[in-house]
């Protein structure tokens, strides 16, 4: 045994120091550092992939399609670039009680049934609890182990005994090594229990599904390193009563990063959503001022997005601005734009604006319909029920053109859609598809024209 020493290790970005510090000067976190028991143990690095071999030319590198195995459940597929790769490490965050532990056992118990072996390891439920969830989904493959273990080197002496196909480790943070003093959860356990997983899983085509906590932030607890380390980084967003939930890829080595997989939580487990446009225009308000349709690229996808807003009369000194569902910084610059270039006057107004299902917005093509929004608020004019707008925003007040658009009016035909308001160089390259009529716009001026003043 190495001599025992105590060190202040910060829990947000892993930052080693001799005494403890009220704020890390790394990621500039207050009261995140705490005190570990570590030993001086030689340096050892990890080797995740035995070559045999010294450096290769990238032409001599010989390379093979990736096997991919799909689980069954498509959303799921979807997210991952169209399932799972062996040997690949995959790590799902989100919310307490938001259905991490319910969207594996469901999704997985469907690969399972498929005759592939599935190991489910819990730190935080008994193998009992797990049983009476599955029960409450429907589902009781023989194929799917389940085992209620938090010894690190106990797991990895199971995993190549048995050598199953998909391992799960819930949670990761709940995991410890005999190796270090540390307590479980802490950044050092965390950083040395995901390296020894993914170097196993990776020389035997295992894929291993990470479930990690979050911190209040929303961002996944531990060392940043960990994100670095796996292949495939998904948030499982949505609210916690809800009943819409939302996959996200934000790193994918095997896919694209822009899919997500649409979710419905019932009381049978979570039921995919086949046709997300639909889910979320469901409940829409018709002849309502501050109602606007977007359609929104997502990945593969198009989506139409109602965006809401509320614009009424402050009783402060200074307005609110409350938004959900849009980066509120470019909420504020769009209102900047509307009274700079519109002439429509927000200085004495609080502004709520989200959007409906929870869905989050991040894409460019968005901005002219918050613009239309907070103007068919302020104006108290509802937006035709059977017009879509999309568009880019500049500083300027001009309405710059975006991509796919063909897509989108396709998509918005679908769903009954006879009118859409769309940048001006865009409707140059737009073909013309029947049922649906263009309008294009070149500022922010012409397009408030446009929908309020016919």
């Amino acid at each position: 045994m190495g001599k025992v020493r105590l060190v202040y290790v910060c829990q947000s970005c892993g930052f080693s120091a001799p005494k403890w510090l009220g704020k890390c000067p790394e990621c500039m976190e207050w009261n995140s550092i705490v005190e570990q028991r570590a030993e001086r143990t030689k340096k050892r690095g990890l080797r995740v992939i035995e070559t045999g071999k010294g450096p290769l030319s990238l032409t001599e590198v010989r390379t093979s399609p990736e096997a991919r195995s799909r689980t069954g459940v498509g959303e799921f597929d979807r997210t991952l670039g169209g399932g799972m790769v062996p040997g690949s490490a995959i790590l799902i965050g989100g919310d307490p009680g938001v259905g991490k532990s319910t969207l594996l056992l469901q999704t997985l118990s469907a690969y399972a049934d498929k005759g592939k072996t599935v190991l489910y390891v819990s730190g935080e439920e008994s193998a009992r609890q797990i049983r009476l969830r599955a029960e409450r989904l429907g589902t009781l493959p023989e194929d799917l182990f389940v085992w209620a273990e938090t010894s690190l080197e106990t797991i990895v002496e199971e995993i190549r005994e048995r050598k199953p196909d998909v391992v799960i480790i819930d949670s990761v943070q709940t995991i410890f090594s005999d190796a270090l003093e540390s307590t479980p959860g802490s950044v050092g356990q965390v950083r040395e229990i995901s390296a020894r997983l993914i170097s196993l899983v990776k020389g035997m085509d295992v894929v291993l599904f990470l479930v990690g906590h979050v911190t209040k932030d929303g961002a996944i607890a531990g060392p940043k390193v960990l994100e670095h380390m796996v292949d495939t980084v998904l948030y499982f967003e949505g609210e916690t009563a809800g009943a819409f939930k939302i996959l996200r890829a934000v790193k994918n080595r095997f896919g694209s990063v822009m899919e997500i997989g649409v979710f419905e939580m019932g009381d049978s487990g979570l039921t995919e959503v086949k046709n997300p446009s639909e889910f979320f225009l469901r409940d829409r308000p018709i002849d309502t001022p501050g109602s606007c349709v977007a359609p929104s690229q997502e990945g593969t996808r198009t989506l139409l997005v109602e965006v809401q807003s509320l614009v009424s009369h402050t009783v402060f000194g200074t307005p609110r601005r409350t938004i959900v569902g849009v980066d509120y910084n470019k909420v504020i610059l769009i209102i900047a734009v509307l009274e700079k270039k519109a002439s429509l006057l927000f200085a004495d107004q609080d502004v709520f604006l989200k959007t409906a299902g929870g869905l989050r917005v991040d894409e460019p093509a968005i901005d002219l319909a918050v613009a239309a929004s907070l103007a068919s608020n302020l104006l108290d004019k509802a937006i035709p029920p059977n017009t879509i707008v999309f568009g880019e925003i500049g500083l300027s007040g001009e309405v710059r053109s975006i991509t796919r658009t063909e897509q989108r009016l396709l998509e918005a035909k679908k769903l009954g859609f006879t009118r859409a308001v769309l940048p001006k160089e865009s409707l140059r390259a737009a073909p013309k598809i029947k049922g649906i009529k263009l309008v294009g716009v070149s500022n922010v001026r012409e397009a408030v024209e446009v929908l309020f003043d016919e």
